[in-house]
């Protein structure tokens, strides 16, 4: 069974602590749900597992069953079976989808053995299908002029097709409207099995109704604060935050510098903008 196993995680970038103590285990068949306002580190921590170069690790560890994911390159890790579903993936010109996920799919391979183009296009054509995705995807530009929407799909359609042993899903629900949102819940829901970790990164609760959480925690100040069942879920829907954070005696949950002079900015929640109308 797989497992992800993140001890003491404290991550900077440009001299400013983002991660302050993060302790988290995923094992293989659970899914976990990690919410919180804009600012607290939520994708920071999808990022550092990823090994993304802009932070610096400065304590702990990630393991990925049993083996020092910090000692790995990102391709490294991706074959090692991490993936990460982006909050903003990038558009590259002139790759192919099709040629794109081949080409992931083959590097995870051993040495010599490549993908079988006939059983390819097969399950590829098949998750397309699933995904409600256009027909003539397998022919454009990775991501060039896809929609948000589309985007996100395209996400879950290359998850679908290299079957990862963690999966961390960075806000999958941005950009998507309802109908979309059900079908991206939907497959995901589908792919679940007792190999498969899922880590999902999100503000709302509106993604959890279609992929149901086994624990949920809160994240405020580059810390865990708060875990628990889809109850804490409900009650953020509710109330807010504001009860956590006078639980746990913070006033601004945000990641601020020591200076306390600018805020570390994390990202855009395209989520919320799309919601608060």
């Amino acid at each position: 069974m797989s497992k992800l196993e993140i001890k003491d995680l404290h991550a900077e970038v440009e001299g400013n602590e983002i991660l302050r103590g993060v302790t988290l285990t995923i094992n293989g068949g659970e899914t976990h749900a990690i919410m919180g306002p804009n600012g607290t580190g939520k994708s920071t921590l999808a990022s550092v597992v990823m090994g993304h170069p802009k932070y610096k690790v400065t304590q702990g560890e990630i393991l990925l069953d049993g083996n020092n994911v910090l000692e790995m390159d990102v391709d490294e890790r991706a074959r090692a079976g991490l993936f990460l579903g982006m909050q903003a993936p990038a558009e590259v010109p002139g790759v192919t989808n099709s040629d794109f996920i081949k080409t992931a799919m083959n590097a995870r391979l051993e040495e010599g053995k490549k993908v079988k183009l006939f059983a390819f296009i097969k399950q590829y054509d098949k998750a397309v299908q699933e995904l409600k995705m256009s027909e003539d995807l397998p022919h454009r530009y990775l991501n060039e002029g896809f929609s948000g929407g589309e985007k996100k799909r395209n996400e879950i359609l290359q998850m679908k097709m290299l079957n990862p042993k963690i999966a961390i899903l960075d806000e999958i629900d941005s950009g998507l409207d309802v109908d979309a949102l059900k079908i991206v819940g939907e497959n995901v829901t589908s792919m679940k099995h007792d190999q498969l970790g899922l880590l999902l990164i999100t503000h709302y609760q509106r993604l959890l109704d279609y992929i149901k959480a086994d624990k949920v925690h809160v994240m405020m100040k580059g810390q865990l604060v708060k875990s628990g069942g889809m109850d804490i879920i409900e009650r953020i829907d509710q109330e807010g935050y504001d009860w956590i954070k006078q639980e746990v005696g913070i006033d601004d949950e945000r990641v601020i510098p020591k200076d306390d002079k600018e805020l570390v900015t994390i990202g855009t929640c395209a989520t919320k903008e799309a919601l608060d109308l």
